[in-house]
């Protein structure tokens, strides 16, 4: 009686798993499937840092701790004021002079710390800001710092460990990774919200204090368990004596490539459209189509599936042969028709046209981020791919923080105007501060449309030109 080795039934798993884990196929013999899921950890402990700004803090700090809004609003913006350095921050870490011969490493590892300073003294200065008007300014000062090293932290961490992802995966695999590192981003998002939601459930002072300081302990726990044993070192890159371009000369060669400057512009644009209703959807919702906080908490996970989606469609149709900057103005299309769909749920009064609307607003956004990045990629040069994703993440965050703010304050303004009675009977109603938001990103879409237009490489049908390293023609699907 024969038995079967043990490398078959090995086999037959891995097998499996590339059937049925998303993305699973980013592994390689370079980079091992376990490898690379640790190494994303990082992206899952941002993804939970995130979940906790935009989301159970906002909420704490407006109903349970009567923290003025627009004071909340100011704070929870606070950690964008570093997403313009994101490039340097990218460039930082492509020339860093290590004896040990690391790069990324001590990056991840002190944009953790910063992440885990700012989340220790943040619990106690919210309640120092509710709890002790006559010194409330002390609570002020404390709440700034705590989100501006959680800021920093993030941004840090985020962009040296992209650029970690891209140093250590095959060129070929380079495309896989970076989507599969984006997706483990909104899975941390997503159990994040779904742990502070049952932590937070039942709200007092002292679990305010125990969830987001136990978040720093899990930040520092997880970015270490992602860097242990990643990056090789490399003396002759991190030599004292290696030449080294500064900053400043190494922008001006990036940024004079050609269509580097209406890449940037492409992204930046399309970025906003995608994000301005960022914080209103679920509003809209609630005060226009009367969704209960149970089904509008339901529209994250719409936009994450959508998001995702998104991922698959641009690779099936790139493995297809499309053109990457043609299926990035698909993407924007896309959203064009889900702010669509979501402006005409108000006067139908229809959830599923919302919902629909919601899932399409995902869909475009994966295509069009997935795309440009790719495109942005293409320009790093000479080993700086650093400076390459801090550029895409600085214009993207940076456009996408803005649109938020000035969404909101929109919206805001108009509502109250139109509830007055003050832009006339035919627009007296609540809903039109967030339909006239969506008008404005309908807008943006469409001129980030007229900037990727000249991008265009080739016509539909006519054979793509070979690409350089990284690509995304071998894109999961």
């Amino acid at each position: 009686m024969t038995t079967r080795a043990p490398a078959s039934n090995e086999g037959r798993m891995v097998r499996v798993s590339r059937a049925f884990l998303p993305f699973a196929d980013a592994a390689s013999d370079q980079l091992p499937l376990p490898r690379l899921l640790r190494l994303s950890l990082f992206q899952v402990s941002v993804g939970i840092v995130t979940a906790l700004l935009t989301g159970s803090i906002n909420r704490v700090m407006i109903v349970e701790l009567a923290v003025p809004a627009s004071l909340v609003a100011t704070m929870v913006a606070l950690p964008l004021v570093f997403a313009p350095f994101r490039a340097l921050i990218g460039h930082k870490s492509d020339n860093h002079v290590s004896h040990i011969g690391w790069r990324r490493g001590p990056y991840i590892w002190f944009g953790g710390l910063l992440q885990f300073g700012g989340l220790a003294i943040m619990p106690f200065a919210l309640l120092v800001i509710s709890q002790t008007p006559e010194a409330a300014w002390i609570g002020m000062a404390g709440g700034a710092l705590a989100f501006l090293l959680v800021g920093a932290g993030m941004h840090t961490t985020q962009t040296s460990g992209l650029a970690l992802a891209t140093d250590i995966a095959p060129d070929a695999d380079r495309p896989k990774v970076v989507a599969l590192l984006y997706v483990m981003l909104l899975v941390g998002m997503a159990v994040g919200a779904g742990m502070f939601g049952i932590f937070l459930s039942d709200f007092t002072e002292l679990k305010l204090i125990k969830v987001i300081q136990g978040t720093a302990v899990v930040v520092i726990a997880l970015n270490v368990i992602a860097l242990w044993k990643q990056e090789a070192p490399n003396a002759e890159l991190t030599a004292e004596d290696r030449p080294r371009e500064s900053f400043a000369a190494r922008w001006a060669a990036f940024i004079a490539q050609r269509d580097a400057k209406r890449i940037l512009a492409a992204i930046g644009v399309g970025a906003a459209g995608f994000a301005m209703q960022d914080v209103l959807l679920e509003p809209f919702g609630a005060e226009v189509l009367g969704l209960s906080v149970s089904q509008t908490t339901l529209l994250t996970a719409i936009f994450a599936i959508g998001t995702i989606c998104g991922f698959g469609l641009a690779a099936r149709q790139l493995q297809k042969g499309a053109e990457p900057f043609r299926l990035a103005g698909a993407g924007a299309i896309l959203g064009v028709l889900g702010f669509t769909a979501i402006v005409l749920s108000a006067p139908l009064g229809s959830a599923f046209a919302f919902r629909v609307g919601v899932f399409i607003i995902g869909l475009g956004g994966g295509v069009f981020s997935v795309c440009t990045l790719t495109a942005i990629m293409d320009l790093a040069k000479d080993d700086a791919s650093g400076i390459a994703l801090g550029a895409w993440g600085a214009v993207q965050a940076t456009c996408a923080g803005a649109a938020i703010a000035i969404g909101g304050g929109v919206r805001d303004i108009l509502s109250s105007l139109a509830v007055a009675g003050q832009l006339g009977p035919a627009l007296a109603d609540k809903s039109v501060g967030y339909v006239f938001v969506y008008h404005v990103e309908i807008l943006l879409l469409f001129v980030s449309l007229a900037i990727i237009g000249p991008l265009a490489r080739y016509a539909i049908g006519e054979t793509p030109p070979r690409r350089r390293g990284f690509n995304l023609s071998a894109f999961p699907q």
